[in-house]
C-alpha cells in the first residue's frame, strides 16, 4: 500500500489531520535544544560580525532554520554536518545564478527552489533551509559570487562546529552514525529489513534507518512487556491438573505421572486444598528397599509438606523469579478460597513467553507497502 492510500484510508478524519502534532519529547530535552540554538547563532553571528566588513551581510536567516534542525533532531539524515554545509552553500550558489540568468524574481525564485532541491538530492546533502536559501539569494538580488562563501559557508560551518561541541556534551552524538548495535538481534527487525520497506515506501524520512530500527525494537520490547504484564497466572495455568492424596500408594502415584506424562502431583485434602506436592524427583530420592516396599507406602510418607503456591489474579511476570532461581518446576495455583484450580509449569511459562514475543514483533511490524 503506498503511503498516500494508506492516508485516503485512515480512520482519522481528514479535518484531524490539520491538528497540531504532539510533541512527544521532555522538557529537559526541549530545554537542552533551546539552548543549543541560542549557543549556536550567537557563537556564529558573534564571530561572522567580527569579521565581516561593516556593510557586507555578516548572517543569513535560513541558518536560524539550520539550527533547529541540527539541535532538535541531531540524529536526522538532513541535519548532519554534510548537508547542512553543502546544502546551504550550493543552494546559494543556484540562487546566484537564477538570480543572473532568469528574467524577472518570480520565476527566479520558482526555478532556484525547484533546481536547488534537484542538486541536493543528487549531491546527497538535502537540507530543507537550503530551498531558503536559494530563495533568499534571488530575493536580495544577489550577484556576487562571494556571498555563497561569507556569509553562507561560513555560516554553516561554524554552526555545525558548534552543534559538534554541544550535542555531544549534551550526550546527543553529532554527527550521527549508524550503530552497529542496531544490526544485531537474531530473528528482530535489522536495518536491511527497514532499507527494504524504505526502497519502496517513496517519501523521504526525517528519521536515520538505524535510529528506527532502535525505535522500533523499543517498542517491540514495550509491547511484549506489556502483553506479558497483563497475564494472570489463570491464563496460562494449566487447569484441572492430576492431583493425588495423602493415601494414594507410591505405586499408583508413580503410575498415574508415567501415564498422563506430568512430572508433579499436587496432594490435596477433601477440600481441594494444597498440603503439600509429589514429584518424580521425590520418587528418585527413595531407597532400593523403599522402592521394593512403594505398594505399602503412600504419598503422605514422602511428599513435600511445605508447598509455595500462587494466586490465579497473580501476574504471571511476578513469578519467573521462582522458576528462574529459586528452582522451582511446578507451583499450584489455588482461588480465593484457597482450593486447587490449576498448576503452574516452567513448560506453561515458556509457551506464554513465545505467544508474547510473537504478538510482539505483530505489534512492531510496519505498515505493509506495495
Amino acid at each position: 500500500m503506498k503511503p498516500d492510500q494508506a492516508a485516503a484510508r485512515s480512520p482519522v478524519p481528514w479535518w484531524a489531520r490539520w491538528a497540531p502534532p504532539v510533541l512527544r519529547t521532555s522538557h529537559a530535552e526541549r530545554g537542552r535544544a533551546v539552548l543549543g540554538s541560542l549557543l549556536g547563532i550567537f557563537c556564529t553571528a558573534l564571530l561572522c560580525f567580527w569579521w565581516a566588513p561593516a556593510t557586507a551581510v555578516w548572517l543569513v536567516a535560513p541558518i536560524g532554520a539550520s539550527a533547529v534542525l541540527v539541535f532538535t533532531a541531531p540524529a536526522s539524515p538532513l541535519a548532519q554536518p554534510w548537508p547542512v554545509v553543502a546544502g546551504n552553500t550550493v543552494s546559494a550558489a543556484v540562487g546566484l545564478l537564477c538570480a543572473l540568468w532568469l528574467p524577472g524574481p518570480v520565476l527566479a525564485a520558482a526555478v532556484a527552489v525547484a533546481t536547488a532541491m534537484a542538486v541536493m538530492m543528487a549531491l546527497r546533502c538535502l537540507h530543507p533551509p537550503g530551498g531558503a536559501m536559494a530563495l533568499l539569494v534571488v530575493l536580495m538580488h544577489e550577484h556576487r559570487w562571494d556571498f555563497a562563501l561569507f556569509p553562507v559557508l561560513t555560516n554553516s560551518v561554524l554552526l555545525v562546529l558548534v552543534a559538534v561541541l554541544y550535542n555531544n556534551l549534551s550526550r546527543h552524538p553529532y554527527p550521527y552514525a549508524a550503530s552497529a548495535s542496531a544490526d544485531d538481534g537474531e530473528g528482530q527487525i535489522d536495518r536491511a529489513d527497514l532499507e527494504a520497506v524504505l526502497a519502496n515506501y517513496g517519501q523521504v524520512l526525517d528519521v536515520a534507518p538505524d535510529a528506527l530500527v532502535q525505535l522500533l525494537r523499543r517498542a517491540q520490547g514495550a509491547a511484549a512487556e506489556r502483553l506479558w504484564s497483563s497475564l494472570m497466572c489463570r491464563d496460562i495455568m494449566s487447569p484441572d491438573p492430576w492431583v493425588a492424596d495423602v493415601k494414594l500408594s507410591l505405586t499408583q502415584a508413580r503410575d498415574r505421572m508415567q501415564q498422563n506424562n506430568i512430572k508433579a502431583l499436587p496432594v490435596v485434602d477433601p477440600s481441594q486444598r494444597v498440603v503439600g506436592i509429589i514429584t518424580q524427583t521425590d520418587l528418585l530420592r527413595l531407597t532400593r528397599d523403599e522402592v521394593l516396599a512403594t505398594s505399602s507406602r503412600t504419598v503422605g510418607d514422602v511428599m513435600t509438606r511445605q508447598v509455595r503456591v500462587a494466586s490465579a489474579d497473580s501476574h504471571a511476570l511476578d513469578l519467573l523469579p521462582l522458576f528462574s532461581s529459586a528452582g522451582h518446576h511446578h507451583l499450584p495455583i489455588i482461588d480465593d478460597a484457597q482450593r486447587l484450580v490449576g498448576i503452574l509449569t516452567q513448560t506453561d511459562l515458556v509457551r506464554a513467553l513465545g505467544r508474547v514475543v510473537a504478538r510482539g514483533h505483530a505489534h512492531a511490524e510496519p505498515q505493509p507497502v506495495a
